[in-house]
């Protein structure tokens, strides 16, 4: 070996002496030492080549191969498939054809939802709600989805865990009723309408009229407002479409307007002119809810509607306001980050212990572009004398913490911003601008007139419109009103003392937080599409005095205002109020409005009010639930539900929360039915995302999907959700594992499909037979029923306690493992070649498993297990149901609990397990079929070994399993790898003829002798000189990783080479061989 530089080759080196190598160049030594032990790497790596053989050769392996071929010849049985439902809608599923050889969703799914829609499995009367009172009655109000809106993942969550719960209740034999609905969603669907009208007309709502704008909409929801409901029914949700619900319905409105006018009447609801977000392009006031905040860091640019040009924020400006009356030039220095409010401060306040503006309080100042004389105020509270200049501008009417100050100081409230985004009449030179035209334009005056003292960057928060992207504006407007205080008090006491029980409990500190300081609710918006205020502004045509009264009709707010003052109707003018309510507002009267409320004698109201539950995401607990319970209970004097369920945030696989404008929402209709990623990465090109968030996302896709999202169907995708709400707050969902529960449905379907090619089409389950004859039966078939029946009382349990993802745990491991890998494997035998009646007895427990296996799966996977539920052979004749949806939920049964069988099945797997690590740790191939000595010390061991033997043969794959006495060691061959399963029990494992063990010892030689010149090299890197001090902290702390890791390694090594010696001591096979191995120094 060469180094490229005159003088010995490493060769040379390594045979040279220490005093040789010492009269060397030390740069030299120092080359030729690295690459000497470069080449004893190298040459140690080839002889753990050369050992292996062919195996690594270069060419695949029959092993390698094999498993290839089986890999190509499942995945293109998953594919998809052209399929076309020729079944009528509503009828029953052709099911007479066989079953394919994989699960395909498309098929499976297909008519299945028609049916039991038709059938009405999912409709529920009053009056067999009668006979089912109290515990025996499940009712739930689905939290009503946008009319505007389509399926995203929290969507897709809600429904699987509501779905659950009800079918499970259902075929628990109580009456479930799931009552579904759309929310009128005021501020979106006005949004999308006026979109679309602008989009086509180029007209705007207040072009066509109030009146047309609002035929329009409804037009709107006519047409496009059903999507959601049949995404819903995509998913498999049993809820009572006879009952759906819309909250702009008449019956839901004449609630509404009762709840407004109760609430009036009890002062409850009042009208008052406070501060609101107030979005300038809907023009409207919007809930906190619909606020999103986003984080600036520096100066940013940023495109806000109506303006067209990119606005400037994260930008703190400052300026000077002129002292007056003053002898010399005194000055006064504030800043913000919104100049263009400037245009409506009314004083500057300073805090009173400020030694560089004391004497400045109570002096006036100059305003440079209105005619208004400004005061300094001093001002403890709101002004930090450490913050900025320790001078803050006053504006009350455009802040919070201003309008507080304000009214300690009895300062005017000066409005500078119309409702449409421009300056007011009262902004001088700069009124009608729009407000960062404004914005600019002040910047540029006071430039002019040298009051403009720089400006600098500044991290801020800034608050967008999420219906609209506008900025939100704080404004002055007079809005309606709900007073909260005593009523959120009432709503902590009820959790507090458990009438209302809110899961999971780590949410309770949450509601308290909320309820014990509810502030009034602005419900009141400036919208035309929504529930309109029923309050009228009522003017007396004599005197000119007005008045808001209430009504539930104009009749009445007239007979209202006639009592007020005593006259008669021809005297009074009366207005509606234009304002809609907050949508929230008929929202929180769903669970008893769409029972027929305020008619509380009304059969619907009598029977299903109070609901049983409330299920919903805990970002709404505050917004949704908290106002159903205060709105309740007001109302109706009871709970509107006795438990609340709060499930996770459904966030993308690294936390983010999905958004559009981050491109990482997933449709779940492109998990259900499957998505390319050209189609994945071309959505992400129709949308309004930044290019830099489109490389992003694009980049993303590619990674995760990089042939796109395989169809999964609706089964694999609710359980697989169902899967991840052991998270209780934020759910990061990695979609790949979404495809593993659809790989678990085709393990379910092929389980299926191979349990019934051996029941075969005449086999008919008997049940006298089965409960009279499994006390006879084998002990593999006493022990699977009796693990059936204990994931039927697990399952039971954490269904009652919310527990789903420990239900999908527990029916996921049931039928992969109890069921597929034990019970179907060892069963393989008895089936082929078993008598009469140890077959019947075998085929009526698989049977039975099948039957109650897929009960248990469907309030989670309702198509697939209604599918494969009706291919049972002869199930009517001892299960007259029709549809698995209306079958009996299994039950726990003491005559099927059998712990001597559980107790030795999984002895009997221990030893599997035993063998199957032997095998690995000697590398026999699958198809390796070896001899076993299973030496047992006791005799009821041995009796109990000897009854599991063709089982233990067959799912360990070997030729023989021979139980034997500790007495009868010696029947043991020589070359056996021995193993101890427990206190009672060894297995022998034997390898003759199964490994050549010379030639895996050298292999073994081979590799520790690599490590050792591995470790050798780490362990020389830490005893350099001045390591410790030296060498960076993170580089030591790789080191020492390293060292350990080899060492873990020789440790392995260590042991299989003594293994080996072992086996090569006992076969015999030593003697003469030693001298040819190599020596691993």
């Amino acid at each position: 070996m060469e180094d490229g530089v005159g003088g010995p080759t490493v060769e040379e080196f390594l045979t040279m002496s220490e005093e040789q190598r010492a009269g060397l160049p030390k740069a030299r030594q120092k080359k030729l030492a690295k690459l000497a032990e470069v080449l004893r790497r190298k040459q140690a790596k080839e002889a753990a080549v050369s050992a292996e053989g062919s195996e690594t050769s270069g060419v695949p392996s029959k092993r390698s191969q094999a498993k290839a071929q089986r890999e190509k010849s499942a995945h293109a049985a998953m594919a998809p498939i052209d399929f076309v439902n020729t079944t009528p809608k509503g009828e029953f599923k052709d099911m007479t054809q066989p079953m394919v050889n994989a699960y395909h969703p498309k098929s499976v799914e297909a008519a299945w939802y028609e049916y039991w829609e038709a059938k009405g499995y999912f409709s529920v009367d009053v009056d067999s709600s009668r006979t089912h009172a109290g515990d025996q009655q499940f009712v739930m109000v689905i939290p009503p989805p946008n009319v505007t809106g389509s399926l995203h993942l929290g969507h897709t969550l809600m429904i699987a865990i509501q779905d659950t719960l009800t079918r499970w209740h259902r075929m628990s034999g109580r009456t479930a009723l799931w009552l579904p609905g759309v929310d009128h969603a005021g501020i979106g669907t006005q949004s999308v309408v006026e979109k679309d009208i602008w989009k086509r007309e180029k007209r705007t709502r207040h072009d066509l009229g109030r009146e047309e704008f609002i035929n329009r909409v409804w037009a709107w929801k006519d047409e496009f407002g059903g999507r959601i409901c049949n995404q819903v029914r995509r998913l498999g949700a049993s809820v009572d479409w006879k009952r759906e619900e819309f909250t702009m319905s008449d019956k839901l409105s004449r609630a509404v307007r009762e709840a407004f006018v109760r609430l009036y009447d009890e002062g409850l609801i009042y009208r008052e002119t406070r501060l609101v977000n107030w979005s300038c392009k809907l023009r409207s006031a919007i809930s906190d809810i619909e606020v999103d905040y986003i984080d600036i860091q520096k100066r940013t640019m940023r495109k806000v509607p109506q303006h067209d040009t990119e606005v400037e924020f994260g930008v703190l400006t400052k300026f000077a306001y002129k002292v007056l009356d003053v002898t010399d030039d005194q000055e006064l220095v504030v800043a913000t980050t919104r100049l263009e409010t400037m245009l409506g401060d009314v004083a500057v306040a300073v805090h009173p212990d400020d030694p560089r503006y004391k004497h400045l309080i109570g002096k006036k100042l100059k305003h440079p572009f209105v005619e208004r004389e400004m005061e300094v105020i001093a001002d403890g509270i709101l002004v930090d004398m450490a913050f900025g200049t320790g001078a803050v501008k006053i504006t009350p009417a455009h802040d919070p913490n201003d309008r507080e100050c304000g009214r300690r100081h009895q300062l005017p409230d000066i409005n500078v911003i119309d409702e449409d985004g421009s300056m007011s009449k009262n902004c001088g030179q700069f009124s009608g601008m729009m407000r960062y035209v404004a914005r600019v334009e002040v910047e540029r005056a006071l430039d002019s007139l040298g009051l403009l003292r720089g400006k600098q960057e500044n991290p801020m928060r800034l608050a967008i419109c999420s219906k609209s992207d506008d900025v939100i504006e704080p404004l002055l407007r007079p809005q309606w009103y709900v007073r909260c205080g005593d009523m959120g008090k009432a709503a902590a006491e009820v959790v507090r003392n458990g009438e209302l029980k809110i899961f999971p409990e780590d949410f309770k500190d949450t509601w308290y937080y909320w309820t014990e300081n509810l502030r009034d609710w602005c419900i009141s918006r400036q919208l035309w599409w929504g529930h309109r205020i029923p309050a009228y502004r009522a003017v007396h045509r004599q005197s000119g005095e007005a008045s808001w009264v209430v009504g539930r009709t104009d009749e009445e707010a007239m007979a209202r205002a006639c009592r007020e003052w005593n006259t008669f109707p021809e005297n009074i003018s009366l207005e509606q109020d234009d304002d809609v309510l907050d949508t929230w507002f008929s929202s929180g009267l769903f669970p008893f409005s769409t029972f027929g409320w305020p008619d509380e004698e009304h059969p619907d109201f009598r029977n299903f009010y109070p609901n049983s539950i409330l299920e919903t995401g805990h970002d709404i607990i505050f917004f949704w639930v908290a106002r159903m319970v205060i709105l309740g209970m007001k109302l109706t004097g009871k709970l509107p539900f006795h438990t609340v369920y709060l499930h996770a945030m459904v966030r993308d696989k690294t936390g983010r929360k999905m958004s559009k404008s981050l491109g990482n929402v997933i449709d779940p209709l492109e998990i259900i039915q499957g998505c390319s990623l050209d189609n994945l990465l071309d959505k992400l090109s129709q949308g309004n995302l930044d290019p830099t968030e489109i490389q992003k996302a694009g980049d993303s896709h590619k990674a995760d999907f990089p042939e796109g999202i395989p169809e999964c169907g609706a089964d694999a995708l609710r359980y697989g959700l169902l899967a991840y709400t052991l998270q209780e707050r934020d759910m990061n969902l990695d979609v790949s594992r979404v495809v593993a529960y659809r790989n678990f449905c085709n393990k379910l379907w092929n389980a299926t499909r191979f349990a019934l090619l051996n029941l075969g089409p005449d086999f008919s389950f008997s049940v006298d037979y089965f409960r009279s004859q499994l006390h006879a039966a084998r002990t593999i078939d006493r022990w699977i029923i009796s693990q059936l029946n204990e994931t039927c009382k697990g399952v039971d349990c954490n269904l009652k306690e919310f527990r789903f993802a420990d239900t999908v745990g527990l029916t996921h491991n049931f039928w992969l493992h109890d069921l597929c890998d034990v019970y179907l494997e060892a069963s393989k035998p008895i089936m082929r070649d078993g008598d009469h009646d140890s077959m019947m007895i075998a085929k009526h427990c698989l049977y039975y498993c099948l039957h109650v296996g897929l009960r248990l799966l469907h309030p989670m996977m309702p198509f697939v297990t209604e599918e494969l539920f009706q291919r049972l052979p002869n199930r009517r004749s001892h299960d007259p149901v029709e549809s698995i949806c209306i079958s009996p939920f299994p039950t726990w049964e003491s005559r099927f609990v059998d712990d001597e069988a559980c107790q030795r099945v999984e002895r009997l797997m221990r030893i599997t397990r035993c063998v199957r690590s032997t095998r690995a740790s000697y590398k026999l191939p699958p198809r390796a079929t070896p001899k076993v000595y299973i030496l047992c010390r006791t005799e009821a061991t041995l009796e109990h070994v000897e009854d599991m033997t063709p089982e233990i043969a067959t799912l360990a794959n070997l030729s023989l399993a021979k139980p034997l006495s500790i007495s009868a060691k010696d029947e043991v061959p020589p070359g056996s790898a021995a193993s101890v399963v427990d206190d009672d029990i060894e297995v022998h494992v034997s390898l003759q003829g199964m490994v050549d063990i010379p030639s895996e010892l050298a292999k073994l030689r081979s590799s520790v002798a690599e490590r050792e010149i591995l470790l050798a090299n780490y362990v020389r890197q830490t005893q350099v000189p001045d390591y410790e001090t030296k060498v960076p902290a993170q580089v030591r702390q790789k080191t020492g990783d390293q060292i350990l890791r080899v060492s873990q390694e020789m440790e392995v090594l260590q042991e299989l080479v003594e293994r080996f010696q072992g086996l090569l001591l006992s076969s015999g096979l030593d003697r003469g061989l030693e001298n040819a191995l190599p020596d691993p120094s």
